[in-house]
Parts: C-alpha cells; structure tokens; sequence
C-alpha cells in the first residue's frame, strides 16, 4: 500500500495523542501501557486502511517494543530506591522468557480475528479485577517456587505476548496476591516486562507481513513510526500521571480505567466474532 502524505499525518497526530494518553495512565495508575496501546493502535491502523490477517500481530509487537524501552527506564529508577526484588526477578525469569517464546509461536501462527478475542477475553479478567479486586485478597504468605512456579512463570510471559503487554497487568495482581507490598510489586514487575518484551521483540522482527498490509516504516512486525512517537510521548507524560496520583484518589480512577478497559474488551471480542 503506497504511503500518502495525508495518512502519515492523520497516522502521526493521532499516535501523539496514545502515546500521551498511555503515559499518563501508566504514571497515573500504574497499569502498564500496552493494555492501551495494543487496542489504539489496531484501531489507528484499521482506520487508515491497513488490516489483513495479521494486522493484531502488528499490533502486539510494536506494544512490546514500546515495553522494552519504558520497563528498562522504569526498573533502573525502582532500583535506585532499592524498590526491585530481585530474588523473585531471578526465580522467575527463565520461565517468564520460555512463556514469552512461546506466546510469539503462538500469536504468528493465529489470525488477527482470533488474537482479538484472546485480547478482549484477557482484558475482561483484568479489567474485572481492577474494578473489583480487594487489597486483602491472598493465595499465599509467599511467592511460590518450586512447581508451583514453574508452572505459573510460563504462563505470565505466556499471556503477555498474546496480549502485547509488559508484566504490570498479570505481574502486579500475582505478587499482592502473595503478600508483596504493592511498591515492591510494581517495582519487580517492571523487570518482568524486560523479560517478556525482548525475546518476543526478537521473534516479532522476524515475522514477514505482505507489503499492502503493513504501515509504512514497518519492520517484521514492529512499527518505527508508532514506536518511535509513543516512546517520546510516553516519557513526556508519565511524570504527569505521577504529580495526578499523589494529588488524586486513584480508586475512583482505577474503577474508571476498568469500565473503560471492559468496554474496549467487549468491542475487541464484538469485532472478533464479526458482529
């Protein structure tokens, strides 16, 4: 497809506008931004004419590569306030890197209409337990490892993928769930989406897309153009979201976030079945 001046504009303003939107509400409420983008950017793309069967693969992978770049930049500031947990990191990393794998083996071999459902079924559970989840809630005193460890770790980095997300989404709710203070959590689940991110950005660049179906500037399945301009809005206005949480309420806010999250889940699974 031949990229008009017009199209690149229309493309560029409103990839100004996610990546600011996402900034904020990563600064704001803490939840990672590819539980945002991976939608904007399919309806970005789909609205100036590009689709094709893996048009969600686009979209998931031009998400992690945003991820790679802002969890880098978020786990070294964690870390300077000793904030990381790096016992649970490394307990968990060779899992969460083998999930990772595998989730890109699985989301090059599907449909755009099959990944967006997987997306909206995901975002249905997360956006449940943004709205409705207690802080007391516990499976355990603990972080797990042994089997039980082994066994989640793949499913973490597994999930991800599919969903084009970092490690705050799925990483979060599993370490409160544990018993790990929420600072800690959110800290330590910045280096999941290191390890989610990399190898699956790896796998993505590899990924062959016909020409007429891909946004201009796109490489495998990684798009420049939306990697470039999200990463500089998003740096910008994350600062933001964090100066809004310590004036706001950030409950209010977070039940907000997941009735919007679940209607942008019921709209991905609308668009899935066809309807």
């Amino acid at each position: 497809m031949t990229a008009d001046p017009a199209l690149l504009l229309q493309m560029f303003l409103l990839l100004l506008v996610i990546g600011g939107f996402a900034g904020v509400l990563a600064g704001l409420l803490g939840v990672g931004g590819g539980i945002v983008l991976v939608p904007a950017f399919y309806y970005t793309f789909h609205g100036l004419g590009y689709g094709g069967p893996q048009l969600m693969q686009i979209c998931l992978a031009t998400s992690l590569a945003t991820i790679i770049v802002t969890s880098m930049r978020s786990v070294l500031s964690h870390n300077r306030r000793g904030a990381v947990d790096w016992e649970i990191l490394r307990g968990w990393a060779p899992g969460i890197a083998v999930g990772a794998v595998l989730g890109v083996l699985v989301a090059t071999s599907l449909r755009s209409t099959v990944l967006q459902g997987i997306f909206g079924g995901l975002a249905i559970v997360i956006g449940l337990y943004l709205g409705l989840g207690r802080t007391h809630w516990r499976l355990g005193q603990a972080m797990p490892k042994g089997v039980t460890r082994a066994a989640l770790s793949p499913v973490v980095g597994f999930l991800s993928v599919l969903m084009g997300i970092g490690g705050g989404s799925f990483g979060v709710p599993l370490m409160t769930l544990y018993n790990t203070p929420i600072h800690r959590a959110v800290a330590t689940a910045a280096g999941f989406g290191v390890l989610i991110a990399v190898p699956s950005v790896a796998g993505f660049l590899l990924v062959e897309i016909a020409p007429e179906n891909r946004p201009p500037l796109t490489i495998g399945a990684v798009n420049l153009v939306a990697f470039a301009i999200t990463i500089a809005m998003t740096l910008l206005t994350a600062p933001l979201g964090v100066k809004l949480a310590h004036a706001m309420d950030p409950k209010p806010l977070r039940r907000a976030f997941a009735v919007f999250l679940l209607l942008v889940a019921f709209n991905m699974l609308r668009k899935s079945f066809g309807w």
